[in-house]
């Protein structure tokens, strides 16, 4: 016995920093094993996921054959590939990692069993040397899409057929699942998979990228599970290779493969691809210290912020290509904004984050999150958006065939994504950083976090983003001295985004306020954050108080859609002009002295705050935008006419 607790002593003071150099980041999130929330804005949302998306979505990949496709190619049933797309695999993955993550916060005995059998189904669709692409494997001379090339032999199409794409929003789900029950049943399918990929794949192998990035984050978290530095050194090779001529005929800038992936300075293509690309990017930057990654990835950062970026934190200006425009081309009404890119946005500023600490990260992760990334997904949680405009005229179909949130799609990459991404929101709330704390979302729970050798516990309650006051109440095991940082939001501090893109037009008044044990204290902002450095003792509170002002917000004059127009904030909210509440709707407009005003609102369920905008007598009333297409179709608005 003396050895065996010898054995695991010796075990939990290795772990932490085999954990940290496998990641490659110093700062890590706090496990969502220890996080509870019980938010009155995002534990509904969650709740949504878990008692009613996750079903709905399973259902409907059993009604159009999702399950059957890897029965079929398992021999275990007859009949041809059901579908229109080559990536259709991947909604039952995705469904799995949210489900999976669902499970950590609500154990669910049913819903596990349910996986363990769709895994089974999964399994017999594997072709013996690991290789799982259901449409290959059924017909590969019967691609599912009229875009994608009848390959000869597997690997051939790369540039479309998806089947590394299916790989990796495979391993990204085996991962989750792994992590959630600790059942390998899941990961042993994806790890034979990814040796497959070792195989076949590298400098003396076969030197080709995926058309569409994922699978380099997919390995690099199975790189993380099972510590084989053959994947990660895979994904970093289909990185290196991407925009090399040398090594296969490139796809060009709609799949980020027109120059070597390190002279790209500007964000050009097919949105997602290139976010889940960058994404990848900055895992190799901290893994390897690669200061050549590090600079491309800052480069196309400021970018993508400076010029790219919607103010609901939208990402992707055309419908041709799902694609990135050209610098300051940001349209409204003919947005796409794809709910996709939102969550890749978050997922890469998040670990940009965590390379560097510095809270503009978060920021642009918070706008996104509450506005471009929520927006995709109705009150009911069975209704999506696939792009996000800022406008709508009622009539322009911009979703896939409609002008309001759609059940389902031919290519549901949307609704399952955000099964995946929402239930796993409680691990961006804290971070740790030795014996530093991060408080980085404003979200009520209680996190029970390892730091450095202290246990602390953390109670957040707060009613944000409806109102703007945190309490942190700190309980450390034993008495301890640590570092808090908590995120003072970028909208408390005049700055709506990083850059020069968009800018408050009035300042705000109110004062940001921080007290402990119910003294104020002076400001100490680093990177951001609040810095308090201190012996804590049970007992002790933090105080934030946040100043909620209502903003007008302009866009820089570079953009032409939105010249001579204003936005309004309130909050991380960014707000817009519905049809439902505004009849005469030709006449929405502001003017530089309009009277505005905050009122209590209740949208269907959602408990909410409307902004008035009155212009001698006529008043306008604005709702948060992610409400906005939950009760009909009609005309919206962000950017009112400033008169």
């Amino acid at each position: 016995m003396k050895i065996i607790a010898f054995i695991l002593l010796l075990s939990s003071l290795i772990f932490p920093q085999d954990k940290i150099k496998r990641s490659g980041y110093r700062i890590s999130p706090v496990d969502i094993r220890n996080v509870t929330v019980n938010d009155d804005f995002w534990l509904p949302k969650i709740k949504t996921i878990q008692e009613t998306t996750i079903k709905y979505a399973f259902e409907k990949c059993e009604e159009e054959g999702r399950m059957d496709n890897f029965l079929v190619a398992g021999g275990k049933k007859k009949g041809e590939y059901r579908g229109e797309m080559p990536f259709d695999d991947t909604d039952l993955y995705k469904i799995i990692e949210g489900a999976s993550y669902s499970l950590v916060s609500s154990p669910n005995k049913e819903l596990e069993d349910y996986i363990d059998s769709v895994i089974a189904i999964i399994k017999t669709g594997q072709e013996e040397d690991g290789y799982l692409t259901t449409w290959f494997t059924i017909n590969p001379q019967k691609p599912p899409a009229w875009w994608v090339k009848p390959p000869s032999k597997r690997w051939e199409s790369l540039e479309s057929s998806h089947e590394l794409y299916n790989s990796g929003h495979l391993f990204e789900a085996a991962a989750a699942h792994y992590y959630a029950t600790g059942k390998r049943n899941f990961l042993d399918i994806a790890i034979k998979n990814a040796d497959l990929l070792v195989q076949t794949f590298g400098p003396d192998k076969l030197r080709k990228p995926p058309g569409h990035q994922i699978v380099e984050t997919g390995l690099i978290k199975l790189y993380q599970i099972t510590g084989k530095k053959e994947y990660m050194e895979l994904a970093k090779f289909f990185l290196d290779i991407r925009g090399d001529s040398t090594t296969h005929k490139l796809y060009g800038e709609y799949a980020q493969d027109h120059i070597p992936l390190l002279e790209q300075k500007e964000a050009v293509g097919h949105a997602v691809r290139a976010l889940y690309m960058y994404a990848a990017m900055t895992d190799i930057a901290a893994l390897h210290d690669d200061e050549d990654y590090r600079k491309a990835v800052f480069t196309l950062w400021d970018n993508v912020v400076n010029k790219k970026t919607y103010i609901t934190g939208g990402l992707g200006a055309r419908h041709e290509g799902e694609a990135f425009g050209d610098d300051y081309e940001l349209p409204n009404l003919t947005a796409y904004g794809e709910t996709c890119a939102a969550i890749g946005s978050v997922y890469w500023n998040y670990r940009l984050f965590r390379m560097t600490g510095d809270s503009k990260f978060m920021d642009v992760l918070e706008r996104t999150l509450y506005n471009g990334l929520l927006s995709g997904i109705s009150l009911d949680g069975k209704n999506f958006f696939y792009p996000n405009p800022l406008e709508s005229d009622g009539v322009y179909k911009f979703n896939r065939g409609a002008c309001t949130r759609q059940s389902w799609f031919d290519c549901s990459c949307c609704p399952t994504n955000l099964i995946r991404f929402i239930p796993s929101l409680p691990g961006l709330i804290y971070s740790v950083d030795d014996d530093t704390l991060f408080v980085n979302l404003f979200v009520g729970s209680k996190a029970d976090i390892e730091l450095g050798n202290k246990n602390v516990r953390i109670i957040q309650k707060t009613s944000y983003p409806l109102d703007y006051k945190v309490t942190l109440n700190i309980e450390p095991q034993i008495t301890a001295q640590f570092t808090l940082k908590i995120r003072i939001p970028g909208w408390s501090r005049n700055i709506p985004l990083p850059g020069d893109l968009y800018r408050y037009a009035n300042k705000q008044n109110g004062k940001i306020k921080l007290l402990v044990n119910g003294e104020e204290q002076s400001l100490n902002i680093s990177s951001g954050y609040a810095v308090i450095t201190k012996l804590w003792e049970k007992g002790d509170k933090v105080e934030l108080l946040l100043p909620g002002e209502v903003k007008k917000v302009t866009a820089n004059e570079k953009v032409k859609d939105d010249r001579n127009k204003a936005a309004i904030e309130l909050g991380p909210f960014v707000y817009c002009a519905e049809e439902a509440d505004n009849q005469n709707f030709s006449n929405v407009f502001i003017t530089r002295n309009s009277k505005i005003s905050v009122k209590e609102e209740k949208i269907l369920s959602e408990k909410t705050k409307a902004v008035i905008i009155e212009n001698d007598g006529n008043k306008i009333k604005m709702i948060p935008y992610y409400l906005w297409s939950n009760r009909g179709v009609g005309k919206m608005k962000v950017w009112l006419p400033l008169k």
